[in-house]
């Protein structure tokens, strides 16, 4: 077993924990705004570890798979936030708002900029 082998499959074993943990996370969450959360850094950490074990492990034969992975994990580094950005900003936008234990007033920021938003529009 060579030194490429050994830390690509420690990577992958990595990506793999990061993986389960993400799913975990998606399905012990209480709403869509947390499971995106644990979904999309886990996720994210995850695939980005188990493609460059793959990476790594192959690149003892051919260093070419190491920039094809390199390109796949900076694609990811990009997509996966403002993939889950704008699933965020979609559910909000739909009146999904986050859970919220206590139900404390002022505990939404956000909405209270909506509600001033709105309000202004409907002076115009």
């Amino acid at each position: 077993m060579t030194i490429y082998q050994t830390i690509g499959g420690i990577l992958i074993l990595i990506g793999a924990v990061f993986l389960f943990l993400g799913g975990l996370g998606i399905y012990r969450m209480p709403d869509i705004y947390n499971r995106l959360q644990a979904g999309t850094k886990a996720t994210t950490l995850g695939a980005m570890s188990l493609i460059l074990g793959v990476g790594v492990v192959k690149m003892e034969d051919d260093w070419t798979w190491m920039v094809k992975m390199a390109i796949i994990v900076i694609f990811i580094a990009f997509s996966n936030p403002i993939s889950s950005h704008a699933l965020a900003r979609a559910m909000y936008h739909r009146k999904k708002y986050p859970y919220i234990k206590d139900n404390k007033e002022g505990m939404d920021a956000y909405r209270k900029v909506m509600e001033k938003e709105e309000e202004r529009k409907k002076k115009k």
